[in-house]
């Protein structure tokens, strides 16, 4: 027989916890150095070389291969290990140079032009020992992420052109001002050939490639070891090298956490915010992310096909109301519009467009759609998500009369379900970069249709050729943000989804890591030609 832990004596728990830390929160740091030297480069700011960082990932990387890989918590391993093109400043705001010194675009936006460093080695593997990376390795690997991304990261890209010795050109079948977003992706790492075909289908293993850090070893669904990648082209890393650990468990990490186990735990949320920010040895960094999360409404079929039952529906949710119950400890925010705040696309004129909560004038619009004793109906949702569906239940029941069975099932039967336009209602979740294109083309037009983003089947021409206009006409920030705001003004009053809410980046850091900043889209940048190089006490 299962116990059940009473969610008082939890409580009660926890609030002991907190009060006895904050009662240590005058104690001295567990950070140690290893010399007198290094006690007075401490105490000076002035970084200090050596250690391994210990970061904590709250899921499981399953391969590490670019053109394979689909989740966030692998990127953040990969990017340690292989470097992109380009890469975005720290504020998610301009591209900086990488791989790539300098870049143009053609008048037509179909031809974006490279220019390469010439002193960049690849780690060394099997199948070579750490050569210089040339041109050819650049076509090599973005020509493999466009015919063969699962996640189709490169459309778009017809070839790329070895226009000299440190040079290359990559070709699009039609112009594309998301192009250099594109290709800061994980997933467009620049690769050894030897390395890919020797291993074959097993290079998601060892990966090879020419960032600051280079597998040691990879204990799956336990630890990723990495080291120093002694010829880095780029600013000496001060570490010698970092461990990723697997901890899925919340409590769990932020044990290890408090334990002095881990000096990074990733994802920290619920009731274990407030146990990171009270702990003298801690800082819980928390900043609003371009992580969002949706109820879509199917727009194709069932009631929800009509659009007065969805705005009723968006009537008939009390959105704060989930955001506070599901986010008791803080860490998210209601949410609009289909696109983060972080994105600079977003425009605060157009949240007034947002429906407001009103059962009286919702159960009206149900009634005058045809459905005035409610309906039964179904949502589908993963199991972390369960507490978003169940308020939203209670909300629909009591508002509308509406009868929703939550279907929880594992995210094979979630996303092929969702994707084949199957779901009557389902609660999801995006983010990705600060560029509008990856939220509204992949969520909203046409042309996903039947991809997992635009599973509620929403189409609507005018939406298309805003948005087609958007990647298609300029590379100028402003006028492609105009175009995109024009394509959220029609989505928003056509209501096909509710938005739930905008969560927070978060991390616990060991306040003997220095240089450390949790960033808007969740990566992980430990060494990186945007600025940061991670040091330890």
């Amino acid at each position: 027989m299962k116990k059940r832990f009473s969610s008082r004596l939890f409580f009660l728990v926890l609030t002991v916890a907190i009060l006895a830390l904050s009662a240590c929160s005058s104690g001295s740091s567990t950070a140690t150095t290893s010399s007198s030297g290094g006690e007075k480069n401490a105490a000076s700011g002035k970084p200090q070389d050596g250690g391994t960082l210990r970061i904590g990932l709250s899921a499981n990387p399953k391969t590490l291969d670019p053109i394979k890989y689909t989740g966030l918590y692998e990127s953040q391993v990969m990017l340690q290990i292989g470097d992109t093109l380009v890469v975005y400043n720290k504020e998610l705001s301009e591209f900086v140079p990488s791989l790539a010194t300098e870049w143009s675009v053609s008048d037509d936006m179909k031809v974006y032009n490279f220019k390469l460093r010439d002193d960049v080695y690849f780690q060394p593997g099997k199948y070579q020992d750490g050569r210089k990376m040339t041109a050819e390795d650049v076509k090599y690997s973005l020509e493999r992420s466009a015919k063969e991304s699962a996640m189709n990261r490169l459309r778009g890209v017809e070839s790329v052109e070895v226009v000299g010795e440190n040079e290359v050109a990559i070709h699009l079948s039609e112009p594309n001002a998301a192009l250099l977003a594109m290709l800061t992706d994980g997933g467009n790492l620049i690769v050894p050939k030897e390395e890919v075909e020797g291993w074959g289908d097993s290079f998601g293993s060892h990966l090879v490639g020419t960032g600051p850090f280079q597998i040691k070893d990879w204990k799956k669904d336990s630890q990723v070891k990495l080291v120093r990648h002694e010829k880095y082209w780029g600013e000496k890393p001060h570490l010698d090298g970092v461990n990723f650990s697997i901890i899925p468990e919340p409590n769990t990490m932020t044990n290890s956490l408090r334990s002095g186990d881990l000096d990074i735990g990733m994802d920290i949320k619920g009731q274990n915010r407030e146990l990171v920010k009270v702990d003298a040895n801690l800082e819980l960094q928390s900043t609003p992310s371009l992580a969002i999360t949706y109820l879509d409404l199917n727009n194709k079929k069932g009631p929800t096909a009509d659009p007065k039952v969805r705005e009723a529906i968006y009537k008939a949710t009390n959105v704060e109301e989930i955001v506070k119950g599901v986010n008791k400890w803080g860490g998210a925010e209601k949410s609009y519009m289909p696109l983060p705040k972080g994105s600079w696309g977003y425009s605060k004129d157009l949240e007034k467009l947002t429906p407001t909560y009103d059962p009286k004038a919702a159960k009206k619009l149900l009634a005058e759609a045809g459905y005035p004793e409610g309906f039964k109906t179904e949502l589908y949702l993963a199991e972390g998500r369960v507490p978003y569906g169940t308020i939203f239940q209670n909300q629909m029941k009591e508002n509308l009369n509406i009868d929703v069975e939550l279907k929880v099932v594992e995210w094979g039967t979630y996303s092929d379900t969702v994707a084949k336009g199957n779901a009557p209602m389902s609660i999801g979740g995006w983010t990705w970069y600060p560029d509008p294109y990856f939220f509204l083309y992949q969520l909203f037009h046409t042309d996903q249709i039947g991809a997992l983003g635009n599973g509620k089947g929403y189409s609507n021409p005018e939406v298309d050729s805003l948005l087609n206009r958007a990647t298609s006409e300029t590379v100028d920030q402003n006028e492609r943000a105009k175009l995109y705001q024009q394509a959220l003004e029609i989505i928003m009053k056509e209501v096909p989804r509710v938005e739930l809410e905008t969560m927070d980046a978060t991390a616990g850091v060991n306040k003997k890591v220095h240089g450390f900043e949790v960033s808007p889209d969740s990566s992980i940048k430990i060494v990186s030609p945007n600025g940061t190089n991670v040091w330890l006490e």
